[in-house]
């Protein structure tokens, strides 16, 4: 029997998630038995349809946890926290109060690759290049200098990625996952996720 199962949008995040569940003492948790499925029909599947896919699951893991952008045409709304909560209603009808969670990431899993580490310009093709990552998109507004995060992370990796002709993929988000230190992450989507798996799996250890 598994820990968890991880319903996921895209191939993109199942790459982020599985690099993330091999650090379990990065991010305070226990080390876990996990199994990771990728919706076929992307967010919208997730947001609607979770609970159908998940039902095979239900004895099969202790805990199931269900990821999806914010942003996708068609969504009820832009409100994470509010998506999360309209979801987590249904799973808990479907599956009892505690078995399933939602994390909803806004806009997009791009905003998990934005952080003060030194690792994200090289993974992106970045090293040695002048002006720096954050300079460069800011000077194509795309990153305002009182924002931590660009508005539109999705936008401004590609962009950044089309600068130093490095095809996207989800290996990107892989290595960012195994190599950025996971406490440099302040998205509130992130937070979320590492506090249920925390509650969940919790561990007095540390990396």
């Amino acid at each position: 029997m598994n820990d968890l199962v991880c319903l996921v949008a895209d191939k993109s995040m199942e790459a982020a998630m599985d690099a993330v569940m091999r650090r379990p003492l990065a991010i305070g948790m226990r080390p876990i038995k996990f199994e990771i499925i990728v919706h076929p029909n992307r967010d919208p599947g997730c947001f609607h349809r979770a609970s159908e896919l998940l039902t095979g699951y239900r004895h099969a893991a202790s805990h199931a946890m269900v990821l999806f952008d914010v942003a996708w045409d068609g969504a009820p709304t832009q409100d994470a926290s509010d998506l999360e909560l309209r979801l987590r209603e249904r799973l808990a009808v479907a599956f009892g109060a505690d078995w399933a969670e939602a994390v909803a990431i806004g806009p997009e899993l791009e905003a998990w690759v934005f952080s003060d580490s030194p690792h994200v310009p090289a993974i992106l093709g970045w090293s040695g290049r002048s002006p720096d990552l954050r300079t460069a998109l800011a000077n194509e507004g795309l990153w305002p200098a009182d924002l931590a995060k660009p508005p539109d992370p999705k936008r401004a990796m590609e962009r950044a990625l089309t600068i130093t002709r490095k095809a996207l993929s989800s290996s990107i988000f892989r290595e960012i996952a195994t190599r950025v230190s996971l406490t440099r992450c302040e998205d509130r989507a992130f937070l979320r996720m590492k506090g249920i798996l925390t509650s969940w799996f919790p561990s007095n250890a540390t990396e």
